[in-house]
């Protein structure tokens, strides 16, 4: 179980603005489909359940059939693939919503082309939720006022989110005390009672409740239905320069996002070829939901959280980010 959590450490999320990671990019090449050959085109990845898409359509022969040849670079998070992908060392990349938005206001050039991964919408039986241990007096969100939650980044979605379920329960947000802790830390935390709730997302949300830890809050559910967590994005710069390009990466993304959601045990099966999630567990968690629409209302619904919750002091131009 320890080889499992190590693997995928960092994960979802999510997903944020932490960690670091690279990896030889380049700059795209070839002729975009005619006689000079395939574009090469390197994407920045977190190696979790969420990017699994872009491997079922390399797989799939989604981005061949566009005349593209893509490298997939694993990084930890959103914080390394954000400036490889402005500095093009990367020409697409993955992130969270909200490390986008926080970028985008900082007056980095950046632009989604595809959705990510989004929220099933379904209280209890999302592939994120906030959990206590077995035997907390915790029953609700409302509960979490005045405790300390764990959150695998501070100031970002984790916690943003997490304050929409204590507020939408009656409880009192801003008392929340928040924690950072990597997510594969949190079930043992959790079990050993140095904190009182945690934020997860799978696999880690299985693993804590095989382990006796509760559910009391859907935090991505609570803050909207359909939350679009995460997007694949590029710089305005390769926008500008190879449109083309930009537009053959991004049906191919849709395609794969389509399969994807169409096609679950695929998804189980192919995370075994980048991660090293225990097969039992991958057959049990929760998959987000995949969509090739890129939701404009999660982007600006976060952008007003980041501003309520004080991770930016100006109104953020979600126009400047969205395509």
């Amino acid at each position: 179980m320890r080889r499992v959590l190590t693997a995928v450490a960092g994960a979802t999320a999510l997903l944020l603005l932490a960690a670091c990671g690279g990896g030889d990019g380049g700059g795209a090449t070839g002729g975009g489909g005619d006689s000079a050959g395939p574009d090469d085109i390197t994407v920045g990845v977190i190696p979790i359940v969420d990017v699994a898409p872009i491997h079922l359509g390399i797989e799939q022969g989604f981005f061949e059939e566009r005349d593209l040849n893509v490298t997939l670079e694993a990084a930890q998070g959103g914080a390394a693939i954000v400036p490889g992908v402005v500095s093009e060392e990367f020409q697409f990349g993955f992130s969270n919503v909200t490390s986008l938005l926080l970028a985008s206001s900082e007056g980095l050039p950046l632009k989604i082309v595809a959705a990510g991964n989004s929220s099933t919408g379904e209280q209890g039986a999302d592939f994120s939720g906030v959990v206590v241990p077995k035997g907390s007096d915790i029953k609700d969100a409302a509960g979490l006022a005045g405790q300390q939650v764990a959150v695998n980044t501070l100031k970002n979605i984790g916690d943003t989110t997490v304050r929409q379920s204590v507020e939408k329960a009656g409880g009192d947000p801003d008392a929340v005390k928040f924690l950072e802790l990597p997510f594969p830390d949190m079930p043992a935390a959790l079990a050993e009672g140095r904190v009182a709730a945690a934020w997860l997302v799978e696999p880690f949300l299985t693993i804590a409740k095989s382990q006796g830890a509760t559910e009391v809050a859907s935090n991505l559910v609570d803050t909207q239905d359909d939350l679009m967590i995460a997007a694949y994005f590029t710089s305005e710069q390769v926008q500008k320069s190879d449109p083309d390009l930009v537009e053959r990466f991004t049906a191919a993304m849709n395609e794969s996002l389509e399969y994807a959601d169409q096609n679950p045990d695929a998804v189980r099966e192919i995370i075994s070829t980048y991660t090293e999630i225990d097969p039992a567990v991958a057959e049990e968690m929760v998959l987000p939901k995949w969509s090739s629409e890129v939701n404009t209302d999660t982007v600006d619904l976060l952008a007003e959280l980041a501003l309520e919750d004080g991770l930016v002091k100006e109104p953020i131009d979600t126009s400047a980010l969205l395509p």
